[in-house]
């Protein structure tokens, strides 16, 4: 009768603490787990053994602005690196300083604690100076004892991440406590194994930052050639319509659609060689199963917008089941979105593109368009994508979609989006630097791979084997 099921059995004088007591809390690959830590040849210590401070970010109701001091939300933190492409927010020096606890300085090690992004560790840079952050991620100070970048990649390898979802089992989804990050047992390698880990992460730090380099250089170039000057912003200058060449034309009567900044965009645009997007692409869209339909285990992974930005898919945490596949087999397929497609987002986070180099084995929500080019010698896929993601059409997004708490971009609307067509031989050299950007950002994730990986090598076995895996992946 319980064949195949798991089973762990403990008295009560062998449980870990009086507090936690969930069948899952003791499941076998966390018990497993720890106990390679502890009959590792490594040191184990107790994360709050090993740091100075174990704290989070800003628990109110924060009040953002344009520019300020930079505020972190959960998504800017990723597995071993921050990313200020996503997830970021300003805040007032004064409220910077009033949020004292949660201020963050080079070499803290920040970790997201709680929703989608659970359970991912990086090291603040030396180039963000003053920053603060949320109440979703903890903010952890190292102390001597530990390099910075060492202890991130072990909160990311398996064994850190396994003692984290342990502790971060919930009924609707994972949160891991301050109290209970205080217990994390850490393998404490020597000092020299753990500067060999931050050498792997810096250098992919320094890959990223040419990555990112390089992909603003492509969009330098498309600025260039359409005489565009992004850094000239006027949007606050007074605009004064009259209703038959506002709401005559457009349907619209709220103030924010007239901003002098959406039209200083389109004027640029419209004074080179252009297009609207309907005549550019196809434009399809998914479907929405509904969550009755989602399975977090098993299935066929199902996207969401939280699942990319422009510059990556994740795997997502949702999966649609088998039964609803199988009832759906024609439909399924038709949707699964194909090499070239660029998956567009329409809801939420409006006008996030991103162009697929390969099949996609699974379906997008309903929020995310798929657009395919229907001639690829009058415009370029990575072109297009990053004319998509550039300001010159997120500014468009922003004039169509603003003036609702959730943001919704029409189908129509975006069919009549304006896309500048900058010679060929410019678009292909655009898209090169978008591919080259692309290629250093892969072997930058590539190092951090191996920094996590060796991590792991060296509790499983030793230190040696595992500079000697470094060294043979380099």
């Amino acid at each position: 009768m319980l064949k195949g099921q798991e089973i762990v059995e403990f008295k009560l004088s062998e449980l870990e603490n009086s507090f936690t007591i969930g069948a899952e809390y003791y499941s076998k690959i966390f018990i497993e787990n720890i106990e390679i830590l502890k009959s590792s040849k490594l040191q184990c210590s107790k994360l709050s053994e090993i740091t100075s401070l174990i704290t989070d970010g800003d628990h109110g109701a924060t009040k953002y602005q344009e520019a300020g001091v930079l505020y972190l939300l959960s998504e800017s933190v990723k597995e071993g690196f921050i990313d200020l492409n996503v997830g970021t927010r300003f805040i007032s020096k004064e409220l910077n300083i009033e949020l004292k606890r949660s201020q963050l300085k080079p070499g803290d090690v920040v970790l997201t604690k709680t929703g989608v992004y659970f359970g991912k560790s990086a090291v603040v840079p030396i180039n963000i100076k003053v920053a603060n952050t949320s109440a979703h991620v903890a903010k952890i100070t190292p102390n001597k004892e530990i390099n910075s970048y060492y202890l991130s990649m072990f909160l990311n390898s398996k064994f850190g991440y396994n003692q984290l979802r342990r502790r971060g089992i919930k009924v609707s989804r994972p949160e891991i406590k301050l109290i209970e990050l205080q217990d994390i047992l850490i393998s404490i390698s020597t000092k020299k194994f753990q500067e060999l880990i931050e050498d792997v992460v810096l250098e992919a730090e320094n890959i990223r930052n040419d990555f990112e380099n390089k992909y603003k250089a492509a969009e330098r170039l498309l600025f260039e050639e359409i005489g565009y000057d992004n850094e000239n912003k006027i949007g606050d200058q007074i605009n004064i319509k009259t209703y038959k060449k506002s709401f005559i034309v457009t349907g619209r009567l709220d103030a924010e659609y007239y901003q002098k900044i959406y039209e200083r965009v389109l004027d640029h645009i419209v004074n080179n060689q252009h297009d609207i997007l309907a005549n550019l692409v196809h434009i399809s869209k998914s479907i929405e199963p509904g969550s009755n339909h989602y399975d977090e285990e098993d299935g066929l992974p199902f996207y969401r917008i939280a699942d990319y930005n422009k510059f990556e898919l994740s795997i997502p945490d949702k999966n649609l089941k088998w039964s609803f596949i199988e009832e759906n087999l024609n439909l399924i397929r038709h949707l699964k979105p194909t090499k070239g497609t660029i998956l567009f987002s329409k809801d939420g986070s409006v006008g996030t593109a991103y162009l697929l180099k390969d099949n996609l084995n699974g379906i997008t929500s309903s929020a995310i368009l798929h657009l395919n080019i229907k001639n690829s010698k009058i415009v370029v896929p990575e072109y297009l994508t990053l004319v998509l993601n550039s300001e010159l059409v997120q500014k468009q997004a922003e004039r169509d979609a603003g003036g609702s708490i959730i943001l919704h971009w029409r189908k129509e609307e975006i069919e009549q989006v304006v896309i500048p067509i900058v010679k060929y031989h410019k678009q292909l050299e655009i898209a090169k630097l978008v591919d080259e950007s692309f290629k250093l950002k892969l072997e930058s994730e590539r190092l951090l791979s191996i920094a996590k990986k060796a991590v792991e090598i060296s509790i499983e076995e030793s230190e040696v084997k595992a500079i000697s895996f470094i060294k043979s992946k380099k």
